[in-house]
């Protein structure tokens, strides 16, 4: 698990620097974004400008991170927007856990684990490999549904994240980071994220202790993945910060 977490960790790392070359030249103001009723600048996108009129928008989106990886629970906009329901959070999340590029992407994470004999309980060879594979999926699917659907539903919590998309490089940064540890209730309201925090705790603890070998089902090996969860959790919202504006330039060119 925590090979797996770290090399997405570096893979991220690497696509926002990339990313910031496109968002050097913004450096507009904006007003706090906690503000969800705040006016929209004319450069937004078609779907950002919707948010005039409420009832034209979705609550979720069908964006895919370079156009690929789910991107389901982003929006581009943080008008007024109706909170999701119980059904549809649980429907959003599973839509994007099962989705078929997560079967290469989980190979490719198994297979480096594999080739780096990451967790040696698993041992090597095909059968090696088939435990390594069903973890990675296991563990991604179970932090999934525990930070953006089951907790956000008993706590009551928006598991959305929602795109500044003006400002400085820094400015965005700092604001896609802030959100692993505050984010927006159902009521609308600004609060502390415990669906994230606590969520991806509980899903390192479930899968830890369950189906991982023996010998890594310690409280250490518990708080690593958790701290590697929350760490690429951080860095894969600044990808999804920065990437209407890569998707944008790639589509003009």
């Amino acid at each position: 698990m925590k090979t797996s977490a770290a090399c997405y960790l570096l893979l991220c790392c690497a696509l926002a620097s990339v990313l910031s070359l496109t968002s050097a030249a913004q450096e507009a103001p904006r007003p706090d974004a906690s503000a969800y009723q705040q006016p929209l600048p004319a450069n937004q996108s078609k779907d950002a400008q919707n948010t005039k009129n409420p009832e034209n928008i979705e609550s979720t989106s069908h964006d895919r991170l370079f156009f690929a990886l789910p991107n389901f629970l982003t929006l581009e906009y943080e008008g007024k927007i109706p909170p999701l329901t119980t059904g549809q959070k649980f429907k959003v999340v599973a839509r994007g856990s099962f989705d078929f590029i997560q079967v290469p992407w989980y190979a490719i994470l198994a297979g480096i684990s594999q080739a780096q004999n990451g967790e040696p309980g698993y041992g090597q060879g095909l059968k090696g490999y088939g435990k390594r594979y069903a973890s990675a999926f296991a563990d991604g699917t179970i932090e999934n549904f525990m930070a953006q659907a089951v907790l956000p539903t008993l706590l009551r919590q928006d598991p959305r994240f929602f795109q500044m998309s003006q400002g400085g490089f820094w400015h965005r940064t700092g604001y896609a980071v802030s959100r692993i540890f505050m984010t927006r209730a159902d009521s609308g309201n600004q609060q502390f994220n415990f669906s994230e925090i606590f969520g991806s705790g509980a899903a390192a603890a479930i899968s830890t202790y369950s189906y991982h070998p023996s010998v890594d089902r310690t409280l250490s090996k518990t708080a690593r993945v958790w701290g590697t969860q929350v760490g690429y959790d951080s860095i894969t919202l600044v990808v999804k910060e920065f990437w209407p504006d890569l998707r944008r330039k790639l589509k003009r060119e």
